[in-house]
Order: C-alpha cells, then structure tokens, then sequence
C-alpha cells in the first residue's frame, strides 16, 4: 500500500484544527516510511499517528527554508534518539543552507543523536532512485529557493501466463524466467518464442507530486502531468488573488487550473490560510474546495490526521 499521512495543513502558523506543514508516505511492502516538511510540533503531531514509527522514519525531504516547513527538525531528531526513537541513519534532503543550520542548532543546544544524521543538498537536476521508487524535483515560484519533489513508482510487469506456457508444450525452469523477461528465445526444436505472447499487460507504476509552497507555474504543470495524485498548495480563496500574489502562494482556483492543466487523476489541497478557519468574514475553508471544484471536480481538502492511499493502476 502506497499511503499518504497529513500531519500538518496549516499556512504560516497553526490553527486550532491545523498544525503547519508536514506529511508522511508509507512505502509498499516496507516497514520505513519518509516524511516531507517539518512544521514545528510534527512530533506531536506523530503521537496521533501510531501507524508512524519514529524509529522506522529513514528520510525527510524539505521543500524550502521557511520556518513552518523545517523548525519541527530539531525536536522530531532529538525524540528520535530517545525512546521513541531508533539507531538507524536519517537522511535529510534540502536546500542549501539546511544542514549547516540544523547541525548548528544541535550543536548549540548539546543535542547529540546517537545515530548518525546524513544532509543532502537538493538542487535543480537532483533525483533519488530506491526501493523501486525515484524522487526528483522541480524549483517552484516562491520567494525563497523552493521545490517541488515527485515520487514516481517503477512500471510493474505483467504476470507471466504459466498455464498457457504449459499448454503450448514449453519446458519449464530457466525458459519460463526468460519468457516472463520478455526475450525472445529459440527452442531446439526450431520455435521461435516472443515472450511478450506470454506476459501480461505492464502496471503502471504510481505517481505523487508535492508541491511546497508556490504560484502556478508552467513548470509543476509539466511536471505533475500525468500524475495519480497532486498535492498543491492552496493558501487563499480566489477574492484574495492580490495577496497570493504578492506573498508568492497559490489560491485554490489557481491549484485547481494546474490539475486540469496537468491531467491528474486527483487533487489534493493543502497549507491553508488559517484565516480560513478563524474568521467568518473570509469564505471559511469549504469555500476553498467549492472555488476549486468550479474547474476541478475531483479535489478534495486534506485535513490534519488524514490518510489517503493510491492504488496502482491496472496498466499502462
């Protein structure tokens, strides 16, 4: 199961149903998971979230060095070097800059985990390939540097018709392994073998964009194309345009006309405005969702707390 945790969907600062920026994915048929931003009180966040081992937490990747997206680190580290936590290496990947502030910061407060913390510096042309999976970036129009990571799981095979191979008459063992491959082989009694005749459709693999924090861009178009899931900013209401653009953020209108551009399967809203959630002279946060249905029927807003799974599609 490819499965997708908010922990965070708070803009700036924290609501009182919202905590800043911060979700998990769960890798398929692993027992790790890795976490995108790091809004502060993420570890709090994690008690909620039993099915999220800290000790089990391998990578965390942060979109931009502003505060809601990365002061959660230090605290979160430190948890995980205790009870809560576990000996294995944490890599943290981000923008230049990040691992000199974090390793100061731990350093000045004598906070040394025993387990070993790795900093990889994201820049545009970066990518990640494990477990099947490959995560790249994209640089996203906001006012610092800032990116967008996507996560893109390897096509699948298509299961190898044993029954049929066994019905034309053809030898098991290392042939069946070179068929199920896809070669084509010949037999000694002169057959030609496609092994394609023999493989079913391939499965697409699984695709998830998350945005961080940014304005539309032709670029997180071309980049999201095509994906299972989007994950776009959306931190004001349509009537704010003026201040989305001068504070380099999205409005949900704008994130629903990038789904469509992009033809995703589905939208997921998030980093909203707390505004939204405290003041009823703004449109309130369900009038989010109904700025960005007009253009995007299937969006839905996320919520602190909820998890979403991607199936994998039957085939390409």
């Amino acid at each position: 199961m490819l499965e997708w945790t908010f922990l965070g969907t708070s803009a700036g600062s924290p609501s009182r149903t919202r905590n800043v920026s911060s979700l998990a994915l769960r890798l398929p048929q692993r027992s790790e998971w890795w976490l995108f931003d790091c809004g502060e009180g993420t570890q709090h966040q994690l008690l909620r979230m039993p099915h999220l081992r800290l000790s089990q937490l391998t990578r965390i990747f942060v979109t931009h060095l502003h505060g809601d997206h990365f002061y959660g680190l230090p605290g979160l580290l430190a948890s995980r070097g205790l009870a809560l936590g576990g000996e294995s290496n944490v890599t943290i990947h981000g923008p230049d800059g990040l691992g000199r502030w974090l390793n100061m910061t731990l350093r000045m407060t004598g906070n040394r985990p025993a387990y070993p913390i790795v900093n990889d510096v994201i820049a545009p042309g970066w990518s990640l390939s494990e477990y099947g999976f490959k995560v790249d970036v994209c640089p996203t129009e906001h006012r610092t540097e800032s990116y967008a990571y996507r996560i893109r799981e390897a096509d699948n095979p298509g299961a190898f018709d044993i029954e049929k191979a066994i019905a034309d008459g053809l030898p098991s063992g290392r042939l069946f392994g070179q068929l199920k491959a896809g070669e084509v082989v010949t037999l000694p009694d002169g057959r030609v073998i496609d092994g394609s005749d023999y493989v079913g459709e391939t499965k697409r693999g699984r695709m998830t964009v998350y945005t961080g924090d940014t304005r539309p861009s032709d670029a997180i178009v071309s980049f999201a194309t095509g994906a299972d899931l989007l994950i776009h900013e959306a931190t004001f209401h349509s009537s704010e345009q003026a201040q989305a653009e001068k504070s380099a953020h999205s409005t949900s209108l704008e994130a629903a006309n990038v789904a469509l551009r992009a033809c995703v399967k589905e939208l997921v809203l998030t980093h909203f405005s707390s505004r939204y959630d405290a003041d009823t002279a703004h449109p309130g946060i369900d009038g989010l969702l109904r700025n960005a249905h007009t253009v995007f029927p299937n969006t839905r807003l996320a919520t602190d707390f909820q998890r979403f799974s991607i199936q994998r599609p039957d085939s390409i």
